[in-house]
């Protein structure tokens, strides 16, 4: 993700609500080429500002890898994360899953973002061990995609219920469709601008229909990348940019 929250706040119209934007003298956001699970990330909600008001579009930042409201607290003071992290949500498990379903019926968000990375196995060669070649998913246009979501509220044990929560979030998977089925069988669950507050709106219930959809996936084009990108310590442009052949190949 390249945009600037605040600049991305304006362009869809919503609230901007990041750690950002509570920092004085402006955004301090620096472009993340390389998003690992459990960074904090841009993701848009709609909610109420007063009970009997409209929703309105918000930019909340919140951690990657879903936290529960029941997980229990650690020694510490934080959230108990053994076990998988929940970056993922299946789209068809969704509603079922004790981990989801509470999320799921209210909670929906967006994650905007430039692209995302998926790695095709290549087959054992000489007996070698097998390879992935890395690929960059993104819009054509330009602009970012925005993929659906769920997210969730943390408090401590104990905790005022006024104080603030920590804000986590998963993004929602589904069957890979199209060209992007050749990279991998799954990708993020894409969904388009005119769907955007039907999934967010706080107030109905998950529109089933929509996880059963692509919503951007004609805007969606794919290029194989550098194997820099299989390490977090690497975060920069180059990251984005086409693969170069090896050498001795033509």
């Amino acid at each position: 993700m390249t945009t600037d929250p605040a600049l991305l706040a304006e362009k869809i119209k919503a609230l901007d609500e990041t750690v950002a934007a509570a920092k004085e003298g402006g955004s301090d956001y620096t472009p993340n080429y390389n998003v690992a699970p459990t960074t904090t990330i841009s993701t848009v909600v709609k909610r109420h500002t007063q009970p009997d008001d409209e929703s309105t579009r918000r930019l909340r930042s919140m951690r990657w890898g879903l936290i529960p409201p029941w997980a229990k607290t650690t020694a510490e003071g934080g959230p108990e994360t053994k076990g998988p992290l929940l970056i993922n949500a299946r789209a068809e498990t969704l509603t079922t899953s004790p981990a989801f379903r509470g999320s799921a019926k209210s909670k929906r968000c967006l994650v905007p973002m430039d692209g995302w990375y998926e790695w095709r196995p290549n087959p054992a060669a000489d007996g070698k061990k097998a390879t992935k070649t890395p690929f960059y998913m993104y819009a054509g246009d330009g602009e970012p995609l925005f993929m659906a979501g769920l997210w969730s509220t943390w408090r401590p044990k104990d905790a005022a219920r006024d104080s603030a929560p920590l804000l986590s979030c998963t993004i929602i998977t589904t069957d890979a469709a199209a060209q992007l089925a050749d990279i991998h069988d799954r990708m993020p669950l894409t969904i388009s601008e005119a769907d955007w507050d039907r999934w967010l709106d706080p107030d109905a219930p998950i529109d089933e229909g929509l996880l059963r959809g692509h919503g951007d996936l004609d805007r969606i084009e794919i290029r194989e990348v550098s194997r820099l990108v299989n390490s977090t310590r690497n975060n920069g442009p180059e990251l984005i940019e086409a693969a170069q052949p090896e050498p001795g190949l033509f």
